[in-house]
């Protein structure tokens, strides 16, 4: 089964034209030419939820109930994730993350070499960036471990991701190579891990004033997190859709309201 690695989205074709990550998508020739826009962006997804062992303020997954596609919230679901939402509206979206799931969860008992070997299999040839999960996470250490080898062997690409599976970070940190970028998603269940270790993150703010008030840049194309240097914390305004009536849900009209 073939891994479905997708072209940027809306967002992330915004680092396109940052010019902090220019560098990043051009490729030098043998000779000596730089040569732009060769190189793409790409990102790597999971069912939002279904594959996030540590949610917990922004859990939510798409569950087929009736025959149709269902958000379901977790308990403790604060905000919701965003990734849900495309989920639910666009079947094309919920059917590649399902089948990089499926064919992942297949290979689990291969060990992480043999996991990396499957990612490597479908990497596009072309690609300068990855992100690894617009939605999703690593479910399993051997899986989060095989992108650590990906990345070795593929010293070219910059993988970067968000993750709230902080103790396999802690646990491998000495061995993360300098091309795997990774910003602690606060909102999880291993969220005393980041203080702790003074990790570098990303918190959903309901407004620009909130994370002016939290000494936070607003991340707007994820350039903050493809570039991050270890130290480089900020913020993501809350997007998607809501549960009616929610705090965070009357942010986003507040959001939408003011644009």
């Amino acid at each position: 089964m073939t891994l479905k690695f997708n072209p940027a989205n809306s967002k992330l074709a915004k680092l396109y034209k940052n010019r902090r990550t220019k560098r990043l998508l051009a490729m030098v020739t043998p000779s000596g030419k730089v040569l732009q826009n060769v190189l793409k962006v790409y990102s790597f997804d999971l069912p939002a939820g279904h594959s996030c062992p540590s949610a917990h303020l922004c859990k939510s997954r798409v569950d087929i109930i009736d025959g149709k596609r269902k958000i379901v919230d977790g308990p403790n679901t604060v905000f919701r994730c965003y990734a849900a939402s495309s989920e639910v509206r666009f079947p094309a979206i919920y059917n590649n993350r399902k089948l990089n799931f499926d064919a992942l969860r297949a290979v689990v008992s291969l060990g992480k070499e043999g996991i990396a070997r499957v990612i490597n299999h479908d990497l596009p040839s072309d690609a300068g960036i990855v992100r690894i999960h617009t939605s999703g996470d690593f479910f399993t250490r051997d899986y989060f471990r095989a992108w650590l080898i990906v990345a070795r062997q593929n010293p070219h690409v910059t993988f970067y991701a968000y993750t709230k599976q902080l103790k396999f970070w802690i646990d491998d940190m000495d061995t993360i190579p300098e091309n795997f970028r990774l910003t602690a998603s606060r909102g999880g269940t291993q969220d005393d891990l980041i203080d702790l270790h003074n990790l570098p993150e990303a918190r959903v703010v309901y407004s620009k004033q909130e994370a002016d008030d939290l000494s936070l840049e607003i991340d707007d194309d994820d350039s903050h997190a493809c570039l991050q240097d270890g130290s480089t914390s900020f913020g993501l305004l809350i997007h998607g859709t809501q549960p009616k009536g929610s705090e965070a849900g009357k942010a986003l009209q507040l959001l939408k309201a003011s644009r």
